[in-house]
């Protein structure tokens, strides 16, 4: 997160991470977090098959659409967590899913997208209907409706229950639950085997950071319509179903905390280093890396943030 053109240490170094990991430097980050996170688990911002009905029996997890997913070993997508049905191709053997992104998936009888469909929206969980019960043979994450709204419901006091991210690659804004938001920039801006204090101090900042723009913003696209925050390093980095397991654990940790000067969210501003940043100004910006090392000395993420953000309350 920065507010000059320069782009800050840790995010580069997090995106060389994940374009050494791809394998290419073309890879998009969509397919390197599709790759990265199938590991039979239903993790925030993964759209997941069950072998068995209510979400029982083994998992397979999605990041991104798929219109076919194989009949046969080894090259079909199979079911990949604990439980019955381990190792059994998905298509046409689901029984439940759980939508755990932040947009609709639709669940299709045929390949390639086609044929009689069920819809599952956002955080939904539920059985397949008898027609795709066992015949499920493709699914699409579906775009989300244009904003209908500039205005959030969120208040000093009270977290918005969404955000409008401007998906500059895309050309598009989603609005996108503000919890996944966080969820999915931590990872991004802070290296994930960091200290857990380190970790809850870079969830409190970049929740802040959101959240201040979701109450002030007026920016709008070049076609008009308006946002909140930038998916990249203009405001934070965002990238759909990136979270991971000790991110989110310092996203819910400090999930029910605020921080505010004078009442008002703190536009929480932060950097790698102080002087990575040429906009850098005492008691305005945190250190990435000083939290990591804060941390490893012992402190607790309150101590962190009152380290470097001045005349602050944790209420």
């Amino acid at each position: 997160m920065i507010v000059t053109t320069r782009r800050p240490v840790i995010a580069a170094l997090l995106t060389v991470a994940m374009l050494l990991i791809s394998g290419t430097v073309f890879a998009s980050s969509a397919s390197s977090a599709s790759a990265a996170s199938r590991d039979g688990r239903c993790d925030s911002g993964e759209f997941c098959y069950f072998f068995n009905s209510f979400e029982a029996g083994s998992v397979s997890d999605f990041t991104d659409a798929l219109d076919d997913y194989g009949t046969t070993q080894p090259s079909c997508y199979e079911f990949k967590g604990t439980g019955t049905g381990q190792g059994v191709c998905v298509k046409n053997n689901a029984a439940s899913v759980w939508n755990r992104s932040s947009r609709t998936v639709r669940v299709y009888f045929n390949s390639n997208f086609a044929g009689p469909h069920q819809d599952f929206g956002p955080g939904v969980k539920g059985n397949l209907n008898a027609t795709l019960k066992n015949n499920n043979a493709s699914h699409e994450f579906l775009s989300p409706p244009p904003p209908t709204s500039c205005k959030t419901d969120g208040t000093n006091s009270v977290l918005p229950t969404s955000i409008l991210v401007y998906r500059v690659s895309l050309g598009r804004v989603d609005r996108v639950a503000f919890k996944t938001y966080v969820q999915n920039v931590l990872p991004n801006e802070w290296i994930s085997s960091w200290p857990a204090e380190s970790l809850k101090a870079g969830a409190m900042a970049v929740k802040s950071y959101g959240w201040y723009w979701a109450l002030h913003s007026t920016r709008k696209t070049s076609s008009g319509h308006c946002f909140d925050v930038y998916d990249n390093t203009s405001s934070q980095v965002y990238r759909p179903g990136s979270a991971t397991a000790s991110t989110s654990a310092a996203v819910d940790a400090t999930w029910g905390t605020r921080m505010t000067r004078s009442g008002n969210i703190l536009q929480a501003h932060y950097c790698s280093t102080s002087t990575a940043c040429g906009a850098w100004v005492d008691g305005d910006w945190m250190s990435q890396y000083g939290s990591r090392d804060q941390a490893l000395n012992g402190r607790s993420y309150s101590t962190i943030l009152r380290s470097y953000y001045a005349d602050i309350a944790l209420p």
